[in-house]
Parts: C-alpha cells; structure tokens; sequence
C-alpha cells in the first residue's frame, strides 16, 4: 500500500479508551476505535441491520480473545478484526486498514471481504433430570381383611 492509501485522521491520544470515533475518509465514513490493550481497529460506520451511521458510539467488548463492537441501535455486534456479525454471520461491515505513525492515527484501504472459519458453538442441551416416581392418583384402595 503506499503513502498516498493512508489518510491522516487524528492524534491516537485523542481517541478515548474503549470508545470509538467517526471520521470521513476517503469520502466514507468511518468508525475508529482503540481498546484497551492499546489495539486501533477502522470499520464502516454504517450498521448494516438499522442503515445508520451509528457503529461509532457503540459498546466495545472483548469475549474469547475478540474483540467487537454491539451497535447501540440494532445491539447485534461486529468482530473488529473481520466485521463479521457475531449473531449473522452472514453479515459483514467493511474493514479498513488502520495504524498509528508519530502517535497519528492514519486509515488506508478498505480490506478484501474474505470468509473467516471459525468454530460453530454447538447448542447446549438441557441436562435430563430424572423425577422420582410420583404415587397415582386416585390412590388405590386395599382391601382389609
């Protein structure tokens, strides 16, 4: 990619811990956000689900390792490093290129769309529960002798 890919767009100080920003770039909207661990991840700003720009302000999180962004409209959520939905995978929001040069965050070309494999949780299932034999109703009647 060359220097003429990469857009300027705001200091890395300037974003807040687990919050994300919104930026033109390349004449597209853009979602930046920085984690935690010091990560910067690029996204399209658009919630695919909802059709508004809205993925910016977002709640991050981090399950398993990933992390992702639940959009605050329609609450599915979005892996940062794929923008694959979590609950759809058959939905992806566009990922952008993104890295930090002299503590400036620049965002470069839109990645290639490619089908990420991960494994399928299998549903869990209700643990069988043996109940004690109930006594019938109406009770039988002995006969006394």
């Amino acid at each position: 990619m060359t220097d003429e890919t990469w857009q300027a767009v705001c200091d890395f100080e300037e974003i807040e811990v687990d919050r994300g920003v919104a930026a033109l770039v390349h004449g597209q909207a853009i979602a930046i956000f920085r984690t935690a661990l010091g990560a910067v991840y690029a996204l399209a700003n658009q919630d695919p689900f909802s059709k508004a720009s809205v993925l910016a302000r977002g709640i991050l999180g981090r399950r398993g390792g990933l992390d992702f962004i639940a959009s605050p409209v329609s609450r599915h959520s979005f892996d940062l490093l794929t923008g694959q939905c979590r609950e759809d995978p058959s939905i992806q929001v566009a990922v952008y290129d993104v890295r930090v040069v002299d503590g400036v965050v620049e965002v470069g070309a839109r990645r290639e769309r490619t089908p990420v494999e991960r494994p399928v949780r299998q549903a869990r299932r209700a643990p069988t529960v043996r109940r004690p034999e109930l006594p019938q109703w109406p009770p039988r009647l002995r006969r006394v002798q």
